[in-house]
């Protein structure tokens, strides 16, 4: 068994097409959803470097004010089994009052996601705006995130039912 690929950073035409190569392995109805919410947290956290992990359990793009994974802010997590929105970091503390907020970690908790539109309901969008409040290192007020391939998991836990 091969160990884990780890890199740094890539050039940007580079890392979006490795980033597609891990979405394309969903199932089809999968990858529309994934790049759907890709796109509208890009256009909610345009500042935000997008951190990319293809691991053993879940395919991760974490939305970080920093290269740093423990400042990241929210991050999408997709297995065969569906799609969430994790608030890995302050899920635990955030105010909930819709109570949508799914786990029992210390720190995450996440929601499920059946589309992007759920990402502007406005129950949801508090959350994330109380979580950008949270964050340790505040969001750039101004610029684009960097895409970032963080890892890529050698052995990896099938992406289709």
């Amino acid at each position: 068994m091969k160990p884990a690929v780890k890199t740094a950073r890539h050039a940007s035409d580079e890392a979006e097409k490795q980033l597609q190569s891990f979405i394309n392995k969903f199932s089809p109805n999968d990858q529309a959803l994934i790049r759907s919410l890709r796109q509208a947290l890009r256009k909610r956290l345009p500042s935000a470097n997008e951190l990319v992990y293809d691991n053993y359990n879940f395919f991760v793009i974490g939305y970080s004010s920093t290269e740093r994974p423990s400042d990241s802010i929210v991050s999408l997590a997709a297995g065969a089994n569906g799609v969430g929105l994790s608030f890995p970091y302050c899920g635990a503390t955030l105010p909930d009052p819709h109570k949508l907020l799914l786990g029992s970690g210390h720190q995450n908790r996440f929601i499920r996601l059946d589309s992007a539109g759920v990402l502007a309901r406005l129950e949801v969008e508090a959350l994330i705006a109380a979580a950008v409040g949270m964050a340790k290192m505040p969001l750039p007020t101004n610029g684009r995130g960097t895409l970032i391939i963080r890892s890529v998991s050698a052995k990896q836990r099938p992406r289709r039912k």
